[in-house]
């Protein structure tokens, strides 16, 4: 599915920011996160009740299938967190090289912890480092597959962003975005609204002691560019094939685009 108008009459994604105040999105994204590292894996695994790793799995290998016949060589995750949409690609693609950016350096240690586990072979396809999604330090056209898990949220130009994982893109190479998004149903969406909006911050308080990040995913979320309008984005930056998909009633959504 593809097109669309962008809606009006809401907080541009950009203006939403997990502590509030003069500093910088990026800055407060990063703090956030290095606040909640040592908790993540088990609050993605609470907040979405187990279904992480199947909306994952969908995404990665519709990516994948849009590059058939050809194998992906480098691949590029950003905002990979804890490293787990790394590990997995890994997994579906055993020979190729990957490499995992993210701004905090909590969740990158997270990452190289389990990386250490790994025996030599795999050390050398799979690096983690610090970079700015905004400023990607690679060259164009240098990778074959980019993906982005519950990250384009967090960056502080989505435009700018989308331009970059363009510009590292070979042609013909893969962008695949994996992002939460707003159930559309007359019974979904308040039941929806009413888990996000309370159960999960309420959670996240509990579980990691930072209560304003787990306020501000639903804040972010529902500011975002979703569906048809991630799709015209996606259009209007360049790329020609994009295509969409929705799962469990539309609380998640990735995008595919070429």
């Amino acid at each position: 599915m593809t097109g669309g108008k962008p809606r009006v009459g809401h907080m541009k994604v950009e203006e939403i920011n997990p502590y509030g105040g003069e500093a910088p999105k990026g800055e407060q994204v990063e703090r956030m996160f290095d606040s909640i590292a040592h908790r993540y894996d088990f609050m993605n695994s609470a907040m979405s009740l187990g279904q992480h790793k199947r909306w994952r799995d969908k995404a990665l290998k519709r990516a994948l299938r849009e590059l058939e016949p050809e194998r992906p060589s480098k691949i590029l995750d950003i905002a990979t967190g804890t490293g787990d949409l790394a590990f997995r690609l890994h997994e579906l693609e055993p020979n190729a090289r990957i490499t995992g950016i993210d701004l905090s350096e909590g969740m990158l240690e997270e990452a190289r912890k389990k990386l250490n586990l790994y025996p030599p072979e795999v050390k050398r396809l799979i690096a983690f480092g610090k970079a700015d999604s905004l400023a990607l330090p690679f060259h164009h056209g240098e990778f074959d597959l980019v993906t982005v898990a519950y990250g384009v949220r967090n960056f502080s130009d989505l435009r700018k962003g989308i331009s970059e994982m363009r510009r590292i893109l070979r042609p013909g190479g893969v962008l695949c975005i994996i992002e939460l998004s707003t159930p559309c149903g007359l019974i979904t969406k308040p039941l929806y609204n009413l888990y996000s909006g309370k159960i999960i911050p309420w959670l996240g308080k509990r579980v990691t002691g930072d209560s304003r990040a787990y306020s501000y995913l639903p804040e972010s979320i529902a500011a975002c560019p979703q569906r048809e309008e991630m799709g015209a984005l996606l259009y209007a930056e360049g790329f020609s094939h994009v295509g969409w998909q929705s799962l469990s009633f539309g609380a998640l959504t990735y995008y595919f685009a070429r």
